[in-house]
């Protein structure tokens, strides 16, 4: 038995569609709707194998965890459109600008640790999508960078989903392949 909603899933992927318009994934041609959809896939295949979970949370803040940080909708659209817990768990999965880059990441995850366990599961997503091949302008360095946010990710996150922290290490692990590229 499935513990998310059809319906809910079509109406934060139409938002999201609307809200990512015309933005696409960095570094490609690809609609922006590609990594969404892909992070929202991660949570669905995590909720098809963990049971107590709310699915509906999960998908809505999957697909629309990067409309804060990255559109121009205010949290107050969202608040009246998807109500306050999503709201709540997309604003945690929001990093500050206002903070120096090498604190963003804590301050994120120490917000998200906050949140309930299926807004922790959309990071880990986030993350084991975002370890695709990397751009190819992407230095070394960047990449071990990269590599070990998503260490300190992991290390704060995989209480929530074993299915998704497996994953999450396997890309990890794999990550190194790129550095030599």
């Amino acid at each position: 038995m499935t513990s998310w909603s059809q319906d809910v899933y079509i109406k934060a992927l139409l938002f999201a569609a609307n809200a990512h318009n015309s933005q696409k994934v960095p570094g490609t041609e690809l609609p922006y709707l590609t990594h969404l959809t892909m992070v929202s896939m991660e949570v669905t295949a995590a909720l098809a194998v963990e049971e107590g979970l709310d699915g509906n949370l999960a998908i809505l803040c999957a697909l629309l965890h990067d409309v804060l940080e990255d559109t121009s909708v205010a949290y107050e659209a969202l608040l009246e459109i998807f109500g306050e817990t999503v709201t709540n768990g997309v604003q945690a999965l929001t990093k500050h600008d206002g903070l120096p880059k090498h604190e963003k990441m804590a301050d994120s995850l120490a917000r998200i640790q906050q949140q309930p366990r299926e807004v922790w599961m959309v990071k880990l997503a986030d993350r084991i999508t975002n370890l695709q091949p990397p751009p190819n302008h992407w230095t070394t360095e960047k990449m071990q960078s990269y590599q070990q946010e998503a260490q300190q990710i992991y290390a704060a996150l995989h209480g929530a989903s074993p299915f998704l922290a497996t994953r999450l290490q396997q890309k990890i692990d794999n990550y190194d392949q790129y550095f030599s590229r």
